[in-house]
C-alpha cells in the first residue's frame, strides 16, 4: 500500500508526558537519618524493593485497564452499528484507508475521523484545555491475518486510490452523540451495564494510596441486562482514560478517543469487526465491583490517583537504573565493585557495604575517563633503621669502607665516611641473616617466608650477591626451606666453596650447599630447640658448630653424611642459652652464654677406662671465664688472636687477649641498649650494633656515637614539615623522633609516657602536635622540645591530628567515634575547645580540611564518609551531594571519589592503611597491608587504576607522606620498624608509554641509587 508523504499530517496534542527522575537524592539524603548505621543499607534496600513493588502494581493496573478497553471496543462498535447501521460501511472503509497501524481497538477512531468534520487541528483534552499541536509521522502497515493485528481489505466498489481523509489524533472531548445521525436518539431499551474487573478501580482510599496491589485477573463478561449505556457513560470513560498515567506518548498521539494502549505499544487483543442484528441486546456486567456512579466523582478519584502515582515516580529513579543498582549491589562479602548510575554518583562496595560517592561537576562523562600511571616514579633514596632487636651477626665492614646491615627487605651498604647508601633490594620478604664471604666481596643473605596478597605462601631462600655490583649471583634453596632462613655461614678453609644454612622449621634443618652450582650437598635434622649461630671451622670445612638454647653441637661432614657430637658441660652449670661463639688461634671454640661466661671448649681423648673400647673423643669445657653481668651477646675475633665481647645487661665492650685476659673495656650509653653485634673496622675503630636498633661507631678511647638510628617497635605517626625538609615519627616504642631528609639523620628524639599514634605540624612550622594511645595529646616546641600545651579527649586512643590550612583550628580524631575541634591561638601554643563532631558510628581513621578551612571530610572504621561544617558549629552535612565539588587542602582519607581507584578487587576495607596526595595534586601515594607502596595518578576515580608498585618494607606499611616540595616520599613500616625515603623522579607526557606500563603491571623493584 502506497503512502503519500507529501500530504501534511493533522497536528495532534498529547494529554501529558511522563518524566522519570534519575537522581538518587532522596535515598542519599535519607541515608544519614538512620541512627543505626549498621543496618542502614538493609533499610534502604527494603525501601527500594517496596517502591519497585508499587511501580509493578501500578503497571499491572494500567495493563488491566488497557485490556478492558481493548475488549470494550467491539461492544461499543456493535452499539454504534445497532444505532446507525450505515456506520458499518464507514468502519470498514476507515480500516482500509488508515495509514497507521489500525487494529480493532483503533477502529472507533476511524469512524470519528470519517464522520468528521468533527475535529480539526485543535483538540481539547478531558479537562477542556486546548493543547498545542504535535506533528507525528505515521508508519504504513499492510493488511495481515493475525487476529491481534488484523486489518480488512477494501470493500467491493471502493477505490483504493481515492483521496484519503487525514486522521485527526486523539480528540479527548469527542462524544458518542456526534457519531449518530442528526436527530436520531439512542435506542430505548438497549440495556447494558459495564462492570470492570477487580483491580481496575480503587476500592477505598487506602488501596488508592498504595497504588493498587490487586492480582491480575481475566476479564469476565456475563449477559445480564441492567441499564442502557448512556452517552454520559461513554464520556465518563473517556475522562477516566484521559486521567490514566500509564500510556506512552506514541499511544497518546494515536487516532483514538477513549481507548488506551499500554506503555509497550500493545496491539489490540480483539478480533475483526463482526456486525450484529439491529435491536439485539448485548449487556455487559463487571463482577465484584461497584457501579460507575457519578462521572465527576470518578474523575476526581482518578485525578487523585494520578497525582499519587506522579509523586511516587518523582521520588524514585527509573526502573532500569534501580534494577541495575540492586543487581550489582548483591556482591559477595569482601568484594569491591563500582557501579555507575545516571544521577552522577558511583557506588563502591567494601565487605558488602555500599559507599556512594558523587561525581564532581567538572567530570562530564565518567565512563570516558582513562586511568594511567603517573609520569612520576619513585627511587629508593635512604633507609632509616637497623634490625638489632632480634637478630645476631648482622653487621659487617667491607674493604670499600661500607658497613653492611639489613632492615625490612633491604640490605643496606652504608659508607661510613661519605654518608651514602646503596641498597640490595632483591629480597621479597624480611631479611633475617647475613654473612660475608672470605673474599670480602660476596655476601649471602637469607630471608623469611611470607605470603602474597592472596594468602599464598612465598618460599624463603638465600641470595648470594656481589657487594660491588649488587648483582645476584645465586639463589639457593628456593622451596627447600621452611618458614625462613635463620643462620648462614660460608666455609673458610676452601675459600668459601660451601654455604651452611639452618632454616626455621621445627627441626631446624642443617644443610650444606655448593655455592657455585647452587645444589644441596648434605642435610640433617638439627634440634627442636632454637638455634642462634652456625659456623664452619676456620681450618677444616668438614667441621661445623651450631649453638642455641641449652646446646652446642659439633658436626662432622663425611661423604654427604653428618655425625653429631654434643658438648658436655660436666661440672659446669649448664646455661640456658649459648648465644655466640668464635674460633681461637689454637682452634678451640669460645662460646658466650646467658650466664655472662666465656667457655673454652676442647677435644678430649676417649675415656677407654670408663667407657670401654667403644669410647670416642668428646668436646668438653676446658675453661670458664667470667666476662659480663648478664648475657654475652656477641664475640668478635681480631687479628693477633684478641677477642672482643659484648655484654647485655652491663652494655660493656671488653677486649680480651689471646689467653682471655681483659685488656680494655668501655660502656655504651644506656639509650642505645645492649650490645648485639660487633664488627672490626681497622683494629681500633669498631662498629657496634645494639638491641635498640642503633649502629655506633667509635673506639675505646674516644667513645661511641650513633651513625644509624631507628625506632624499636611498630610505628604509625608520620608528618612532614610545611616548609622545611624535616619530618616527625612516633610509635609504640614511646619515642617521638624528628628527622632531617637532606642530612639523612635523626635530629632529636624524646621518650613519652605513652606511645604515640599520630602527629601533625602546625602550618606556621613552630610546633607539632602528637596524639597518644590514652586519648591525651600534646604540643611540642620544635626548638626546645618542650611541651607547650597538653589536653585529653576521651579515654581511647587518638588516630589522627590535623590542623586547618590557616592554623586556626586543630581537629583530633579519636577511637571514641568523635572528632574534637580546637581553636588555635598564640602561634599554636594555646588551644581552647571549639566543638565536637558527633555522627560517626565507628572510630575515626582519617580526616582532611577543606581549602577554606570551614569543612572536614572524615572516614571511620565502618567505611563511612561524612562531611562536617565546622564554621556552623561542627554540623553534620546530611546531603553529601553538596560536597562533591569542594576542594580539600590535603587528601589523606582512603575513601573518597578521587581515590576510589586505589582499592583492589576483593579488598576487605583494611587493605589500605594510609594514602597521601602530593602538594601538586598530580599523584597519590598509598600504603597497603601487603608491604607495598603504590604511586597512582591523582585523581584516580575508576576501579583497577594502574600504578607504580614498590617493595622494600617487610611488614604492613602504616603511613606515607610527601615532603613539602614533593621532592621525596616517606613510607613507614609497621613491625619492620623501617622508614624508607623515596626520591620522586619527575616525568612528563613525552616519556615512553611502554616504559611506564611495564612498571605499573609487573610489581617492579625499586631502583638503586
Amino acid at each position: 500500500m502506497s503512502f503519500d508523504r507529501s500530504k501534511p499530517l493533522e497536528p495532534v496534542h498529547i494529554c501529558h508526558s511522563r518524566t522519570f527522575k534519575t537522581s538518587d537524592d532522596a535515598s542519599a539524603d535519607g541515608s544519614a537519618d538512620f541512627a543505626d548505621r549498621a543496618s542502614m543499607m538493609e533499610v534502604r534496600l527494603q525501601a527500594q524493593e517496596d517502591e519497585i513493588t508499587l511501580l509493578k502494581s501500578s503497571l499491572a493496573d494500567a495493563l488491566r485497564k488497557l485490556r478492558l478497553h481493548d475488549q470494550l471496543l467491539p461492544l461499543l462498535k456493535q452499539q454504534l452499528i445497532a444505532v446507525n447501521p450505515s456506520a458499518a460501511g464507514v468502519l470498514n472503509q476507515v480500516c482500509w484507508t488508515g495509514s497507521t497501524r489500525l487494529s480493532s481497538s483503533s477502529a472507533i477512531d476511524g469512524i470519528r475521523s470519517t464522520t468528521s468534520q468533527l475535529s480539526d487541528s485543535i483538540v481539547t483534552n478531558a479537562n477542556g484545555h486546548i493543547e498545542s499541536p504535535v506533528s507525528m509521522t505515521p508508519r504504513p502497515r499492510p493488511a495481515t491475518q493475525d487476529r491481534s493485528t488484523q486489518t480488512e481489505p477494501a470493500l467491493p466498489g471502493q477505490d483504493t486510490g481515492q483521496k484519503r481523509v487525514p486522521l485527526p489524533k486523539r480528540a479527548e472531548s469527542l462524544q458518542l452523540e456526534d457519531a449518530l445521525p442528526s436527530g436520531k436518539p439512542l435506542v430505548e431499551g438497549t440495556l447494558a451495564k459495564l462492570h470492570r474487573v477487580p483491580g481496575c478501580e480503587e476500592e477505598d482510599k487506602e488501596e488508592e494510596e498504595k497504588g493498587g496491589g490487586e492480582q491480575e485477573k481475566e476479564l469476565s463478561w456475563t449477559s445480564s441486562v441492567e441499564e442502557p449505556i448512556q452517552p454520559t457513560t461513554i464520556r465518563c470513560l473517556q475522562r477516566d482514560d484521559c486521567q490514566d498515567r500509564s500510556c506512552s506518548p506514541e499511544e497518546l498521539a494515536s487516532p483514538s478517543t477513549s481507548v488506551r494502549t499500554s506503555d509497550s505499544n500493545l496491539s489490540s487483543r480483539s478480533g475483526p469487526l463482526s456486525p450484529i442484528q439491529e435491536g439485539e441486546k448485548k449487556p455487559l456486567v463487571r463482577r465484584n465491583s461497584e457501579k460507575l456512579g457519578n462521572p465527576e466523582k470518578q474523575r476526581k478519584r482518578l485525578d487523585k490517583k494520578a497525582a499519587s502515582s506522579a509523586n511516587l515516580l518523582s521520588r524514585s529513579p527509573s526502573l532500569d537504573n534501580r534494577a541495575k543498582e540492586l543487581v550489582s549491589g548483591a556482591g559477595p562479602p569482601g568484594s569491591r565493585r563500582g557501579t555507575y548510575s545516571q544521577e552522577q554518583s558511583i557506588k563502591m562496595f567494601i565487605r558488602g557495604r555500599p559507599i556512594t560517592m558523587y561525581i564532581p561537576s567538572n567530570i562530564q562523562n565518567y565512563e570516558d575517563l582513562k586511568m594511567e600511571p603517573p609520569f612520576e616514579r619513585l627511587e629508593l633514596d635512604w633507609v632509616y633503621g637497623y634490625r638489632g632487636r632480634d637478630c645476631r651477626d648482622n653487621l659487617y665492614f667491607l674493604p670499600s669502607g661500607e658497613a653492611v646491615f639489613f632492615i625490612a627487605c633491604v640490605v643496606v651498604l652504608y659508607h661510613i665516611n661519605n654518608r651514602t647508601q646503596r641498597h640490595y633490594d632483591k629480597h621479597t620478604d624480611c631479611v633475617r641473616c647475613l654473612t660475608l664471604h672470605p673474599d670480602k666481596v660476596r655476601m649471602a643473605s637469607g630471608q623469611t617466608a611470607g605470603v602474597d596478597k592472596d594468602g599464598k605462601p612465598l618460599h624463603p631462600c638465600v641470595h648470594i650477591w656481589d657487594s660491588t655490583t649488587l648483582v645476584t649471583l645465586q639463589q639457593i634453596g628456593l622451596g627447600a626451606f621452611q618458614r625462613g632462613v635463620g643462620c648462614v655461614a660460608f666455609s673458610f678453609a676452601d675459600s668459601g666453596a660451601f654455604l651452611c644454612v639452618i632454616d626455621d622449621s621445627n627441626e631446624h634443618m642443617l644443610s650444606v650447599w655448593d655455592c657455585n652450582k647452587g645444589t644441596r650437598h648434605a642435610e640433617v635434622k638439627n634440634t627442636n630447640e632454637a638455634v642462634f649461630c652456625v659456623e664452619f671451622n676456620s681450618n677444616d670445612s668438614t667441621n661445623i658448630i651450631t649453638c642455641g638454647k641449652s646446646h652446642v653441637y659439633f658436626w662432622t661432614l663425611s661423604a654427604g653424611q653428618f655425625t653429631k657430637k654434643q658438648g658436655i658441660f660436666g661440672k659446669y652449670k649448664k646455661p640456658k642459652f649459648i648465644q655466640c661463639f668464635v674460633f681461637s688461634l689454637t682452634g678451640d671454640v669460645l662460646t658466650g652464654d646467658s650466664e655472662g661466661n666465656i667457655l673454652t671448649w676442647g677435644k678430649s681423648a676417649a675415656d677407654v677406662k670408663t667407657l670401654g673400647k667403644g669410647a670416642k673423643e668428646t668436646f668438653q669445657i676446658m675453661r670458664q671465664t667470667r666476662a659480663h653481668e648478664g648475657s654475652v651477646f656477641t664475640l668478635c675475633s681480631l687479628q693477633g688472636g684478641a677477642v672482643l665481647s659484648g655484654g647485655g645487661k652491663d652494655r660493656k665492650i671488653i677486649r680480651w687477649s689471646a689467653d682471655l685476659a681483659p685488656e680494655r673495656e668501655c660502656e655504651i650509653p644506656e639509650n642505645y641498649g645492649a650490645v648485639r653485634t660487633i664488627s672490626d673496622v681497622d683494629g681500633e675503630e669498631l662498629l657496634v650494633g645494639t638491641t635498640r636498633n642503633a649502629i655506633l661507631r667509635g673506639t675505646f678511647s674516644d667513645g661511641f656515637v650513633a651513625i644509624v638510628q631507628g625506632h624499636m617497635d611498630e610505628m604509625w605517626g608520620l608528618a612532614t614539615h610545611p616548609s622545611q625538609n624535616i619530618f616527625i615519627t612516633c610509635g609504640h616504642d614511646r619515642q617521638v623522633c624528628l628527622w632531617k631528609t637532606e642530612e639523612h639523620k635523626l635530629d632529636w628524639c624524646i621518650t613519652l609516657e605513652e606511645y604515640g599514634l599520630c602527629a601533625d605540624f602546625c602550618p606556621n612550622g613552630s610546633v607539632v602536635s602528637v596524639g597518644l594511645s590514652t586519648g591525651r595529646w600534646m604540643v611540642l616546641d620544635l626548638l626546645t622540645r618542650e611541651v607547650v600545651s597538653e589536653s585529653i579527649d576521651g579515654n581511647e586512643q587518638l588516630s589522627v591530628m590535623r590542623y586547618s590550612p590557616d592554623g586556626s583550628f586543630l581537629a583530633v580524631g579519636s577511637h571514641d567515634n568523635f572528632i574534637y575541634i580546637y581553636n588555635v591561638t598564640e602561634s599554636g601554643r594555646r588551644y581552647t575547645r571549639f566543638g565536637k563532631c558527633n555522627g560517626h558510628s565507628s572510630f575515626i581513621t582519617h580526616l582532611d580540611w577543606s581549602k577554606d578551612g570551614k569543612y572536614i571530610m572524615s572516614n571511620s572504621g565502618d567505611y563511612e564518609i561524612l562531611y562536617w561544617d565546622v564554621a556552623a558549629g561542627c554540623k553534620l552535612l546530611r546531603n553529601r551531594f553538596e560536597s562533591k565539588d569542594r576542594e580539600w587542602a590535603s587528601y589523606t582519607c582512603v575513601l573518597g571519589f578521587h581515590v576510589m581507584g586505589v582499592w583492589l578487587e576483593g579488598s576487605d576495607g583494611t587493605d589500605i592503611n594510609a594514602l597521601c596526595r602530593s602538594h601538586s595534586e598530580r599523584m597519590v601515594a598509598v600504603a597497603d597491608d601487603f608491604c607495598k607502596v603504590h604511586l597512582f595518578q591523582y585523581p584516580c576515580p575508576k576501579p583497577k587504576a594502574p600504578s607504580h608498585k614498590y617493595e622494600g618494607h617487610g611488614s604492613h606499611v602504616t603511613n606515607v607522606c610527601f615532603t613539602h616540595s614533593d621532592s621525596h616520599l616517606l613510607s613507614m613500616g609497621g613491625k619492620d620498624t623501617c622508614i624508607l625515603q623515596w626520591r620522586v623522579i619527575r616525568g612528563g607526557p613525552g616519556d615512553s608509554r611502554e616504559k611506564l606500563a611495564s612498571t605499573s603491571t609487573s610489581s617492579p623493584e625499586p631502583a638503586t641509587s
